[in-house]
């Protein structure tokens, strides 16, 4: 995935003799912040082009930034800068804005942050403050997390959702306004008709039907059964798969969601193998970037796979909270179609993952047949969450906790009990299961691998989105 583009301006003392004789120490500072974020892998920086000293010179660095289309500028203080200058840039330079200082205590550069900080937040401007040596990984960790966060406010922004079909089954939780998701985080909705679908996937040629069919055929374990599953019906799940990218291309699609029940799973086939491998960091014609795509048109599930795919950079989990073995103390994440083949493996290798995966014959209500696609998430620390609307306004719901590895014929056994052919999440929550039955919003759940509580956090404050945490972090 692409690196998030960051921009830098480092202030200077508005008196001439005075910044010309601090410049070299100025950049030097600057430097030292370059390379701490260039060295986590996950950045390019845009630096303005010169030391900001005098207003003219604000105004070209916002510019400047403002033409890169950076994703987040950071304001640099080793000094003591006059304020005005900050607010000067901040009129052209994009935010999220970071105002991040550094260690010099010969010079009130603190004092210089906090004059600027001020300033901004009398004209309603609110940026983030962190102090400290950039080369300390605590420091620089905390500038990445939002960096993260305000990356993926504005990468929100001018993209668009494909949702194909309606409401599904009644879910309120499911369907969202279009005109509030386009006010408040700038995403464009397009509604298809799953009919859509139904054409293009007839018009699918036999070669490209069979090179899916082969290629999971040789990396998963394929069950057919002769009714629910067979050569034909994993083809034509294949074709729908190549049917829905050739929309997206064509639509310029960033996100989707699709309806599947009753229409699709009564009449063609169900939806798991698109939504997996749209999902997926791969198909059968190679490596791709994930498109986050929702079972059952869940909007704001979609809309938190899409926060978290921004943050993370990594697939994204949706799932059912559909179990809690008590006995256990752990929750059955369990949900047909929408659990990449990924998690099987924790690889962006699909010969790591697929050979953990089994296409089993769907089973649940599904007349039409196809291929479910079965695996056990692989352990690790997680965080989960959900965007939901109470009473017309977003809350966050953040779940951290871990996903366990139970021995392979315990899980088995766990699967059968609620539903074999599907995918399933064991997880260990932070909270316990009254607080959260009590507080979550929905039944739908969504996440990465990862601690990125913080990163959500941020995103909450810069979106003006209450939050809660269920579970402290770990």
């Amino acid at each position: 995935m692409r690196k998030r583009r960051v921009g830098i301006i480092t202030f200077s003392d508005g008196r001439e003799f005075v910044h010309k004789e601090l410049l070299e120490m100025n950049k030097h500072f600057e430097d030292r912040l370059v390379k701490a974020l260039e060295e986590t892998g996950e950045i390019e920086v845009i630096r303005a082009s010169e030391i900001v000293w005098k207003p003219s010179l604000a105004k070209k660095a916002g510019i400047e930034l403002l033409k890169a289309q950076v994703e987040v500028t950071i304001f640099n203080y080793a000094i003591w800068c006059w304020p005005h200058l900050t607010v000067m840039a901040s009129l052209f330079a994009p935010g999220p804005y970071l105002l991040y200082g550094q260690i010099n205590p010969k010079y009130p550069g603190m004092v210089g942050l906090l004059a600027a900080a001020g300033a901004l937040e009398q004209i309603g401007v609110f940026p983030e403050r962190i102090w400290g040596e950039p080369e300390n990984p605590e420091v620089i960790g905390k500038v990445l997390k939002f960096i993260r966060a305000a990356s993926a406010v504005n990468r929100l922004k001018g993209e668009r959702y494909g949702t194909f079909g309606g409401r599904p089954m009644g879910m309120y939780t499911a369907a969202a306004n279009g005109d509030q998701w386009l006010k408040e985080f700038g995403i464009d909705v397009e509604q298809i008709d799953q009919y859509e679908l139904v054409i293009r996937a007839e018009k699918i040629s036999g070669e490209k039907r069979r090179k899916g069919r082969e290629w999971l055929e040789k990396l998963a374990n394929v069950i057919y059964d002769g009714k629910q599953l067979t050569p034909e019906i994993l083809e034509r799940q294949v074709a729908m798969y190549e049917a829905a990218m050739e929309i997206i291309r064509e639509y310029e699609l960033d996100f989707v969601g699709f309806k599947g029940q009753p229409e699709m799973t009564n009449n063609y086939a169900t939806m798991d193998v698109v939504e997996a491998f749209l999902n997926d960091p791969y198909d059968w014609n190679g490596s791709k970037e994930p498109i986050v795509a929702a079972t059952e048109t869940d909007m704001d599930g979609a809309l938190t796979m899409e926060i978290f795919k921004h943050i993370a950079q990594t697939p994204v989990l949706f799932a059912d909270v559909r179990h809690y073995f008590e006995d256990k103390d752990i929750l059955d994440l369990c949900n047909s179609g929408t659990h990449a083949t990924y998690f099987a493996g924790k690889s962006f290798d699909p010969e790591v993952n697929l050979k953990k995966v089994t296409l089993y014959p769907e089973s649940f209500y599904f007349p039409a047949g196809g291929a479910a696609v079965k695996h056990f998430a692989a352990p690790g620390r997680v965080t989960m969450a959900r965007l939901a609307r109470q009473n017309g306004k977003y809350v966050m719901t953040i779940v951290p906790g871990e996903f366990l590895e139970l021995p392979e014929n315990e899980m088995e056994k766990l699967a059968k009990d609620v539903q074999i052919e599907w995918p399933h999440a064991y997880m260990k929550l932070d909270t316990d299961m009254e607080t959260f039955l009590r507080n979550y919003p929905c039944n739908h759940i969504h996440g990465v691998y990862g601690d990125y509580t913080e990163e959500l956090v941020h995103f909450c404050r810069l979106k003006g989105i209450e939050y809660r945490i269920l579970g402290s972090q770990k």
